[in-house]
């Protein structure tokens, strides 16, 4: 599919300008296997990046001014880089604005520039496209330009320009699209950026990613309040332990030997933290000991604490996790990112995976009215240069 993709772009790009692209670029999207939640908690999280991606055709212009074309889009944007960039009424083009933005303000030297790019990374879907974007474009400037930038400057430039945008993102997403290796997950630890590989070897089963179609707005409020129990529980926990730093200092026996001397939902929220801290190197143990079926079991075990202790399910999201749970073709299911919508991640036994979209598919729609999208991710490589040789 990514073959098709990239001719498709070179293509457009030759009838566009006229010219073969200098540098073609391909950067992927991402999944969290596991750690939700836990990036601003001090925990640890497990992105890999996957073989969908956003691919640039890129060449310098010799002028000031570059021209950006988005296929997908149909729509073409001119930047000035004698002039001060600040933001547009049209959302796709800030993205670009930001990271030239952030390039300038960091002392690169770059000139005009000619960019087409087109992804099959389904947008709104929490598969990171932003970051694919940004990522993507600092990486194709860097080649075309001869810039030194290592990946984590990369990963932290992205970042910065999706702030700018308005986003007030954490570093995974970035961070997993630059460093992404095939068949291989990243442990992160978003603080330090410190990280290791473990490997991605998931046996007989394949990862498919549903797509529940509904994204709630609760979310932006309920993450600012997630973020403030969690302070407030730390906090306690701190006053009782002060050995404590940070929740991946506590254990659970800790907690519930204080559990009543914090609120209800301030302890759930905590008790969730905890164990999806744990969770994360549990994952990693069973990966690496190729234990598929306890990875599965885990996944299960953090969608139950996202939508009871955490409370940032939905009816949907459980519905389709309530039903994975019934069916033996499935050793695993949770929902992936923020929560109240987007996706669940699925561990399918090969060889079964059309039976059960069929299956979730009608289910879903006689439930809820609503179509399930489905979309069969495998872990790829990170933001990278294509070459014709590959």
């Amino acid at each position: 599919m990514n073959e098709i993709l990239i001719k498709k772009t070179s293509h457009f790009f030759t009838e566009k300008f006229g010219n073969e692209p200098q540098k073609i670029i391909l950067s992927p999207g991402r999944i969290n296997i596991i750690g939700e939640h836990i990036d601003y908690n001090d925990g640890y999280v497990l992105p890999a990046a996957i073989d969908k991606i956003i691919c640039f055709a890129l060449e310098k212009n010799n002028s000031q001014k570059s021209k950006i074309y988005a296929i997908d889009l149909n729509d073409e944007f001119e930047l000035d880089l004698t002039k001060e960039i600040q933001l547009s009424d049209i959302v796709w083009t800030n993205y670009i604005l930001g990271v030239v933005k952030q390039l300038q303000d960091n002392g690169f030297s770059l000139e005009g520039f000619n960019c087409v790019f087109s992804s099959n990374i389904p947008v709104g879907s929490g598969l990171s496209s932003s970051a694919a974007l940004e990522c993507g474009m600092i990486f194709g400037i860097k080649e075309l330009f001869n810039l030194t930038i290592n990946k984590v400057d990369i990963a932290l430039l992205g970042q910065k320009a999706e702030h700018w945008v308005g986003i007030n993102c954490g570093i995974m997403d970035q961070f997993s699209s630059v460093h992404g290796l095939e068949n291989k997950v990243i442990k992160l630890d978003c603080k330090t950026l410190e990280f290791e590989y473990h490997e991605a070897n998931f046996n007989n089963y394949a990862l498919v990613l549903f797509d529940s179609n509904v994204k709630h707005s609760l979310f932006t409020s309920e993450y600012n309040t997630r973020r403030e129990e969690c302070e407030k529980g730390l906090s306690i926990i701190k006053k009782y332990f002060p050995e404590i730093k940070s929740f991946r200092d506590c254990q659970e026996s800790q907690l519930l030997s204080i559990r009543d001397k914090m609120d209800k939902i301030v302890f759930k929220r905590v008790h969730y933290v905890i164990n999806e801290i744990r969770r994360v190197a549990q994952a990693c143990d069973a990966l690496d000991n190729g234990n598929i079926e306890l990875l599965g079991q885990l996944l299960f075990d953090t969608h139950k604490g996202l939508s009871v202790d955490y409370e940032v399910s939905c009816e949907e999201l459980d519905m389709l996790v309530a039903t994975a749970k019934e069916d033996d073709a499935i050793i695993g299911s949770r929902l992936m990112g923020g929560g109240f919508g987007g996706c669940t991640i699925n561990l399918i036994k090969k060889g079964q995976e059309n039976e059960v979209k069929n299956k979730f598919s009608s289910l879903y729609l006689d439930i809820f009215g609503i179509e399930l999208k489905f979309y069969d991710v495998k872990i790829g490589t990170g933001t990278s240069l294509y070459t014709l040789d590959k």
